[in-house]
């Protein structure tokens, strides 16, 4: 079974690994090398079912390919997951992660995910030179959340305009999904330019930062049905779907969550009901584009990197004026977009 989706996906390589000392359980999914070596984070997750955290895995090394050959990386797309629950010495399991990416001799290049830190990456890095994301203090890019959020907020203003809104936010209202550090940074650009922003999450350190920049909240059971004009999904993926799709109430989605359609027949269930799409691996390349740049010859440039997340609104802006003209869904687009740059190789 997990040969023939590896076939299935164009993955070249899963690797299953366990730390016995330590307890770590985690697998490694390298979709492509083709552009460079696969640049993606590691998240730390429980899972029903190892099957369910293959198919995650699987799902975003895939989006992370597609991700960096859109952002104009050259990089190719790999994932890292460690099978919560996180046994008890953290220290010792970041080591043992460390230790897994560097057996895999530069294929994969890691960085932070959910439930990672900027820490964790600097533990890793005492095992593997192949891993990014350490704070400035110890000599890395800093937190990629800030660059992810204003990814969203300048791609979400080229949706607002693709939706025949303009692209200035006063007034218009914004429901949120999620308030970790990308969610909290994207409320807080909506804020400061003047949307009415609602927001959800199931974490009240999240719900109670969200309150404090300015979003009324409102439950996580209603947060993808509420009256707005956007709606940002900015948690778990998989959340556009069958069931949820015709209770939108919502004329754009644009949104820093990874793998936001359950199924690629998602994105047409949403052209249907006319709700422009911005696919997320596009929109949130910017904590990505981050991270990338420390390895850039000459080291990180932060003016650079601001380029880089800019560019996400052209990008998006080229995306929506071909999907106006083609028929094509605007997650089709964005996949042969990416195919194209991963087939022509460096």
């Amino acid at each position: 079974m997990v040969l023939r989706a590896l076939e299935a996906e164009g993955h070249e390589q899963l690797v299953f690994s366990r730390d016995e000392q330590t307890g770590l359980r985690c697998i490694v999914a390298i979709h492509s090398t083709r552009l460079g070596p696969g640049l993606g984070g590691v998240r730390i997750r429980r899972y029903d079912s190892e099957d369910a955290a293959v198919e995650d895995v699987m799902r975003l090394s895939q989006a992370m390919s597609y991700k960096n050959a859109c952002a104009g990386l050259d990089f190719g797309g790999a994932k890292g997951v460690i099978l919560g629950p996180l046994p008890d010495d953290r220290l010792a399991v970041m080591r043992a992660m460390g230790r897994i990416v560097e057996g895999l001799g530069g294929r994969y290049v890691a960085t932070e995910d959910m439930g990672m830190t900027e820490s964790d990456v600097a533990t890793m890095r005492q095992e593997t030179q192949f891993a990014v994301g350490m704070s400035r203090r110890d000599g890395g890019s800093g937190d990629p959340s800030p660059h992810t959020a204003e990814g969203v907020f300048v791609g979400m203003r080229a949706a607002l305009r693709a939706a025949g809104l303009g692209s200035d936010f006063a007034d218009v209202r914004v429901a949120v999904q999620g308030c970790g550090k990308v969610g909290l940074g994207l409320i807080a650009r909506l804020v400061q330019a003047g949307a009415q922003v609602m927001a959800a999450d199931t974490d009240e350190v999240g719900v109670n930062a969200a309150r404090t920049a300015g979003a009324r909240i409102v439950s996580p059971d209603e947060i993808l049905a509420v009256q707005a004009e956007v709606l940002a999904p900015c948690a778990v993926g998989a959340v556009l779907n069958e069931r949820s799709i015709p209770g939108l109430r919502c004329q754009v989605i644009a949104g820093g969550a990874n793998n936001q359609l359950a199924t690629p027949e998602d994105a047409s269930r949403l052209k249907d009901r006319g709700i422009v799409y911005a696919p997320d691996f596009v929109i949130n390349a910017g904590g990505v584009i981050n991270v990338g740049d420390e390895l850039a010859a000459g080291g990180y440039d932060e003016r650079r990197v601001a380029t880089r997340v800019a560019a996400i609104e052209q990008t998006l802006d080229d995306i929506f004026r071909e999907a106006e003209h083609s028929g094509s869904t605007t997650a089709q687009l964005a996949v042969k977009r990416a195919q194209r740059r991963i087939r022509a190789g460096r």
